[in-house]
């Protein structure tokens, strides 16, 4: 079963919309199942629960069958995305188009040239897919 993890602001954005639409749609088209991820900032006063990810989900686009909803605590979000998407053991990762210059900037230090997409498909053995709004 294609495993498929998309990361999300909540409250859901704009953009955390267009991303999240996107995953579906390939759940959709190849099966599946639906991972949607929010990391609370540990400086955040606000700390949303896996239930308040979930009522904002399904009110925006309906009960989603075969899908969990993951809140992890966090400093750096980038990486705890990295070790979110690992321990799912992800086919494919949808990201939005802002969130991609954010890893893209993180990946820098690491190396000289940041191809996020290939960068995760390396270190990551799967697909990303970066959605468009």
């Amino acid at each position: 079963m294609t495993q498929v993890v998309v990361p999300v602001r909540y409250p859901l954005s704009e953009h955390s919309r267009a991303t999240l639409a996107r995953a579906i749609e390939i759940v959709e088209e190849r099966g599946g199942q639906l991972t949607v991820l929010h990391v609370n900032q540990y400086q955040d006063n606000h700390q949303p629960t896996r239930r308040d990810l979930k009522d904002a989900v399904e009110r925006e686009f309906g009960r989603l069958p075969d899908a969990r909803y993951v809140v992890r605590q966090g400093l750096l979000v980038e990486e705890t995305l990295l070790d979110e998407i690992v321990a799912e053991d992800a086919d494919i990762v949808v990201i939005g188009k802002k969130q991609a210059g954010r890893w893209r900037r993180m990946i820098r230090r690491l190396v000289d040239d940041p191809d996020i997409e290939t960068f995760l498909r390396d270190e990551l053995d799967c697909d990303v897919v970066t959605a468009e709004r």
